[in-house]
């Protein structure tokens, strides 16, 4: 994934906003093929799921704990 309007340089000096960043770009735009930690998805969900489209923030509820919302 090539992302053009953010400094992934300046990101990657923070490890933790680095990381929330790019689960969130991943699970918005796309994986090409990438693989997501399942778990690291299920801790940082709180954050997450307001940063996600409602519809796309339903499916991977219901991928990760099989619950309708």
């Amino acid at each position: 994934m090539f992302n053009w309007s953010v400094d992934t340089r300046y990101l990657q000096k923070h490890p933790k906003q680095y990381m929330l960043w790019r689960l969130e770009q991943l699970l918005s735009y796309g994986l090409d093929g990438e693989k997501i930690d399942k778990q690291k998805v299920k801790d940082n969900w709180g954050y997450l799921k307001t940063r996600l489209d409602p519809q796309r923030r339903n499916f991977i509820e219901y991928l990760l704990w099989h619950k309708q919302s």
